[in-house]
């Protein structure tokens, strides 16, 4: 098991992030190595590598439409409002009630990061748009960054796997549901949520360790130059043009959920707000392009994961790991618990995104767990959990990549060491043990 390909791929690039290389060139070079250390030559790891680019391609457009989409938003008034009701409400109560205002930071923080996964889709996208304008306020309450990326890597995960609506939807109801059904396993949709709820309890546990323990001392930091005071002094869209844009982006969240699309939702979003704001055609391909350039780093890491996953595939290290694993766990279900989530661990390291992850797990999870008697729910809570492992903690996940996109924009917070690491340890550990717990119990 420690010779496997994929174990030796992911801890290599594992190594290689937390030594600061950048991590295309380390998902790159570590799905290379992994192919050559395999049965692959090297004209044949580089054609898997190539292939899954390609799977590639939905995802990168997607972030990049989004991120058009957020800057639309943000272009049209509505993160100028929110920023500005966020920036005014800290003055006004900072010193009289300093805890108070740093509470409701985090509980606003949270909820946006939650409304990004269902209530106005935009993933992501909406981090760098408006978390820049709040470190400013961030720097004057002393906020340990680390915890608010904590708070967003919390609501971007923690709704998808638990929510059935929006990317929960697409999580929970369509690969979940599709690839556990497609191994073998008879399960009602409306049971994933329950199977899942233990799972989400540790994301919850792990979020108060953070806030409560973990991050709770003052941490200073140089205040850099940021749009937080323009924000606030920008002409504010009149009340009727915001009620418009605020209808406009449930009618793209409407086009996501009739067509099942995050592409055909951002693009409809994209070009209703620009139509409503009367922007010549020539503004709005300034507009896109602008939006394109907030998401193309993330893209292209994404990208960049698809192919570190073919090579995985494509070595067959994944069947061997869970075949490895299968000897020695005989019929015990506790050891073999752990074991399955360990193992999903590594992989969703890898791969970097619990969505891509799936297929592999479910595929192999299924009939394994079914035949060391696991009942329905505990197999989808070990495929669920399986799969969500990772995301939180990879280098190469949307769920890290985003929080450090918006939190460093002063160059002050670093994506290993101040949002990669703390979330591994806060999320991923405890998924480990009540994902452990779910399998056991239910």
């Amino acid at each position: 098991m420690i010779a496997n390909p994929v174990v030796l791929s992911v801890c290599l690039m594992l190594v290689l992030s937390l030594l600061r290389v950048n991590v295309v060139l380390a998902l790159s070079v570590s799905g290379i190595i992994g192919g050559l250390l395999s049965d692959l030559s090297l004209t044949e790891t580089i054609v898997a590598f190539e292939a899954g680019l390609g799977d590639g391609a939905k995802i990168a457009l997607s972030y990049a439409l989004l991120g058009a989409f957020a800057v639309a938003i943000a272009r049209s008034g509505l993160t100028d409002i929110i920023a500005g009701k966020i920036v005014s409400t800290v003055k006004l109560h900072k010193e009289q009630h300093l805890s108070l205002v740093k509470w409701l930071m985090l509980a606003a923080i949270i909820l946006m990061a939650v409304s990004s996964q269902n209530l106005v889709p935009v993933h992501i996208a909406f981090i760098p748009i408006l978390i820049p304008p709040l470190l400013a306020v961030f720097n004057q309450l002393n906020i340990d960054r680390r915890i608010i990326a904590c708070c967003i890597t919390f609501g971007l995960v923690t709704t998808y796997m638990w929510l059935p609506y929006g990317f929960g939807s697409i999580f929970l109801n369509q690969l979940l549901h599709g690839n556990i059904s497609s191994a073998g396993l008879t399960i009602d949709k409306s049971q994933l949520p329950i199977a899942m709820t233990i799972p989400a309890l540790g994301m919850v546990l792990g979020l108060a360790t953070a806030i409560l323990f973990s991050y709770r001392k003052p941490r200073t930091y140089q205040t850099a130059p940021t749009n937080s005071e323009q924000s606030t002094s920008k002409v504010l869209p009149s009340p009727a043009k915001t009620v418009l844009n605020i209808a406009i982006i449930l009618v793209a969240l409407a086009v996501n959920v009739y067509t099942d699309s995050i592409i055909m939702g951002a693009l409809a979003g994209f070009l209703l707000l620009t139509t409503a704001s009367g922007l010549k055609p020539q503004n709005s391909q300034d507009l896109f392009v602008e939006g394109v350039k907030l998401m193309a780093l993330i893209g292209f890491i994404m990208i960049a994961a698809n192919g570190f996953a073919g090579v995985m595939k494509a070595t067959g290290g994944v069947p061997d790991l869970v075949n490895s694993a299968q000897s020695i766990l005989g019929d015990n279900k506790a050891f073999a618990a752990a074991m399955l989530l360990l193992m999903g661990l590594l992989i969703t390291m890898g791969i970097g995104s619990s969505f891509s992850t799936i297929p592999i797990i479910a595929a192999i999870y299924v009939p394994l767990a079914l035949s060391l008697g696991f009942s329905e729910l505990a197999t989808v809570a070990l495929v669920g959990t399986s799969a969500a492992l990772g995301d939180a903690g990879s280098p190469a996940s949307d769920s890290t990549l985003g929080p450090t996109a918006g939190l460093n924009s002063d160059g002050q917070h670093d994506h290993i060491w101040d949002t990669v690491v703390p979330t591994f340890l806060h999320f991923n550990l405890p998924l480990l043990v009540f994902g452990w717990i779910a399998a056991i119990v239910l």
